[in-house]
C-alpha cells in the first residue's frame, strides 16, 4: 500500500486561526476596547494610590485633634496631683475620652515615659514602648507605628500645666485595621464606577467600529491599501479628466489628464473650483451649477465634454473628454460639404456658359462670343479685385472670396465696406480667418432665404488693433438673447450629424478676450444683427523701411500656402 494512501486525509477546510483579525472595524474595536480598559485600570490605581495615604493622614489628624482636646489643665492637674493607678482620676478620664472618640486608646505618660493610662490597666505605671522624646520636647508628633496594642495611626501632644511647662504629654491611637478597612470598603464603589466607565466606553467603541464598518464596506486595511494604489494608478493612467469635488465646492483630487485638459497644476487641490477656473462655464458645470449629461465647454483653445456625478458625502466627480480634434474634424467636414455646393453650383454655372458660348460659335456669333467670355471673366475678376483690394492678408482675401461665391449661391449679396483697409500685418492670419469665418457663416443662415439678404464685412486697424465688424439684413438677435448666444453649447439650429452645435460664438468670444479684445453683438443699421471684435496687438509694427509685402504672398510664420479646405476648416 502506498504511503498516499496509508496517511490519514487532510481536512478540506483549513484550520480557523485565532490572531489580529483583518477587517478594519474589528482591529479599531480592539484598540478602542483596549485603550479604554487600560485608561480605567490606570485611573483606578492612580485614585487608589492617593486614597490610602489621605486615609492615613486623616487617621493620624483625627488622634492629634483627640490629643490636643485630651492635654487639658485640669488633667495636667490631676496627672502632678495623684499617682498613676487604674481607678485613678487621669486613667477614668482618658477612658472616658477614649469610649466617646472611638480611639483605639489613649494614653497619657509623664516626663520620663511612664503612663498614667492604657486601655489594659496592667500597663499603667510602665513605660511606653515608643520613644517619647519628640513629644516631650514640645512638638506634636503624627505617624503610623506599632506598639503594645499592634499598628495604629498616632497622634501625640504635649501636656502642659497652668504655667506652661510640659508636665507629660497624651498619645492617642487610632486602629489601622479601621483605615485599611475604609480603603477596602471604597474600592467596590470605585470599581463599579470604573466598571460603569468601561461599559460605556466599550458601548461607544463598539457603535464607532459599526460606523467604520459600514463606511469602510468591511473591508481590511490591505484591501483598502490595494484599492488605493489602484485608483491612484487607474486615475492617472486614463485618457480622461477626472475631477474630484468635496461638498464645500473645493477642488479634492485632478488627474494628470485632467490637469491637461483644464491647464492646471497640482496646487489645484483643496483650492474652490471658481478660484481654480475662474467665472465660465466649465467652473459652472463643475461645481453643478449647470445639469445635464454631456454638457459641451470650451477651456482655452479645447472644447471639452463633461458629465457631474454627485457623491454620497455631497461631493461630485466629474469626467472630462477632448473633443477638440473631433470638432475639428466636424467643421472640416461641413466647410468641405459647403466647398462641395459651391463647387457643384459653379459646375453647373459653368456648363450654362459653356453651352451659351457653343450656341453662339455655332450661330458664327464670332462678336457677341468674345463679348460674352470677356465680360464673364470681368466679373470675376471684379470680384477677387475687390477683396484684395481692400484685404491685403492673402489668407483672409482668399476666404472672403470663397465666402462671396458660397453667398452668391444662396443668393445673399457679400460686400467689403468701401471704409475698409486690413494690411499684410496679421501676427496670426488663422485666427483672424476663424473669426471672420465663424461670423460670416452665421450671417450666411441668418438672411438665408430672405429678399434682398446682404452681409458686409469691414475692416478697422487703430494702431496695431483690428476691429472687424459683420452686418447683415437678417431678423437680429433679441436685446435679451445677445449675452446667451456666446455661451458654450447655445444654438437655435439642429445640431449636425458629427457633434454639437453652439460653439462658433463661444470660440469667437474666447479668442477675443485671450488677447485683451472684446466681441459683442448689437443692431444693425438695417435691422439684422452687428457684430463687432476688437482684436488688440493683432498686426505687427510696420516696416521701418516702409516696404510691405506685395499683395498675395505668404506670411514669415508659414512656408506654405493653405489649401482651399484648409482655409474653409479655419472659418468654421
Amino acid at each position: 500500500m502506498s504511503p498516499a494512501q496509508t496517511s490519514p486525509a487532510r481536512p478540506l477546510a483549513r484550520r480557523r486561526r485565532f490572531g489580529w483579525p483583518r477587517r478594519v472595524f474589528a482591529q479599531v474595536l480592539l484598540m478602542q476596547l483596549a485603550i479604554a480598559t487600560g485608561v480605567t485600570v490606570l485611573a483606578t490605581g492612580l485614585f487608589l494610590a492617593p486614597l490610602s495615604a489621605q486615609l492615613d493622614d486623616q487617621a493620624m489628624r483625627r488622634a492629634l485633634a483627640i490629643a490636643e482636646t485630651t492635654a487639658s489643665p485640669g488633667l495636667a492637674t490631676d496627672l502632678v496631683g495623684t499617682p498613676p493607678s487604674a481607678r485613678g482620676p487621669v486613667q477614668t478620664e482618658a477612658e472616658r475620652i477614649r469610649v466617646s472618640t472611638g480611639a483605639e486608646y489613649v494614653v497619657v505618660m509623664d516626663t520620663r515615659g511612664v503612663r498614667w493610662s492604657h486601655t489594659d490597666p496592667a500597663q499603667i505605671g510602665r513605660r511606653v514602648s515608643t520613644d517619647p522624646s519628640a513629644v516631650l520636647a514640645g512638638r506634636e508628633v503624627m505617624e503610623i507605628d506599632s506598639g503594645t496594642l499592634g499598628r495604629s495611626a498616632r497622634g501625640k501632644a504635649p501636656l502642659r500645666d497652668a504655667d506652661g511647662r510640659i508636665i507629660g504629654a497624651v498619645s492617642v491611637g487610632i486602629e489601622y485595621d479601621s483605615v485599611r478597612d475604609r480603603l477596602l470598603a471604597a474600592i467596590p464603589g470605585l470599581l463599579a464606577y470604573a466598571g460603569g466607565a468601561l461599559a460605556v466606553g466599550a458601548l461607544a467603541a463598539y457603535l464607532i467600529s459599526r460606523r467604520l464598518q459600514r463606511q469602510t464596506h468591511d473591508l481590511a486595511f490591505s484591501d483598502i491599501s490595494a484599492l488605493l494604489a489602484e485608483r491612484e494608478a487607474m486615475l492617472h493612467g486614463i485618457r480622461e479628466g477626472v475631477v474630484a469635488i468635496d461638498r464645500t465646492g473645493s477642488v479634492r483630487l485632478v488627474n494628470d489628464e485632467a490637469q491637461r485638459l483644464l491647464g492646471l497644476g497640482p496646487e489645484a487641490a483643496g483650492r474652490p473650483v471658481d478660484e481654480v477656473l475662474g467665472p465660465g462655464r466649465t467652473a459652472d458645470v463643475l461645481a453643478g451649477r449647470v445639469t445635464g449629461e454631456d454638457l459641451v465647454t470650451v477651456q482655452g483653445h479645447r472644447v471639452l465634454i463633461a458629465n457631474r456625478m454627485p457623491t454620497d458625502d455631497g461631493g461630485a466627480v466629474a469626467t472630462l473628454r477632448d473633443r477638440t480634434e473631433l470638432e475639428r474634424l466636424g467643421r472640416e467636414l461641413d466647410s468641405t460639404r459647403g466647398l462641395i455646393d459651391a463647387l457643384r453650383a459653379q459646375d453647373h454655372e459653368h456648363a450654362n456658359r459653356l453651352h451659351t458660348l457653343l450656341g453662339l460659335l455655332e450661330l458664327d456669333m464670332h462678336e457677341e462670343a468674345v463679348e460674352f467670355v470677356t465680360e464673364v471673366v470681368g466679373v470675376h475678376r471684379a470680384t477677387a479685385e475687390q477683396v484684395t483690394e481692400k484685404v491685403h492678408d492673402p489668407l483672409l482675401a482668399a476666404l472672403l472670396v470663397g465666402k462671396a461665391t458660397v453667398a452668391a449661391e444662396r443668393g445673399v449679396s457679400l460686400r467689403i465696406s468701401p471704409e475698409s483697409l486690413l494690411p499684410d500685418r496679421l501676427v496670426d492670419p488663422r485666427e483672424l480667418v476663424t473669426v471672420v469665418g465663424n461670423l460670416v457663416d452665421n450671417a450666411l443662415d441668418a438672411v438665408a432665404g430672405t429678399p434682398g439678404a446682404r452681409i458686409e464685412v469691414a475692416f478697422r486697424t487703430e494702431g496695431r488693433t483690428v476691429v472687424l465688424r459683420v452686418t447683415d439684413s437678417g431678423p437680429g438677435v433679441p436685446e435679451e438673447r445677445r449675452e446667451l448666444i456666446f455661451t458654450e453649447g447655445w444654438s437655435t439650429k439642429e445640431p449636425p450629424p458629427h457633434g454639437r452645435r453652439g460653439l462658433g460664438l463661444a470660440f469667437v468670444r474666447r479668442l477675443a478676450e485671450r488677447r485683451g479684445g472684446t466681441a459683442r453683438v448689437g443692431g444693425g443699421p438695417d435691422g439684422g444683427a452687428e457684430f463687432t471684435v476688437v482684436l488688440p496687438d493683432a498686426l505687427t509694427e510696420p516696416d521701418p523701411t516702409g516696404t510691405t509685402r506685395p499683395t498675395g504672398t505668404t506670411h514669415a510664420t508659414s512656408t506654405t500656402r493653405p489649401t482651399a479646405s484648409e482655409v474653409a476648416g479655419e472659418a468654421r
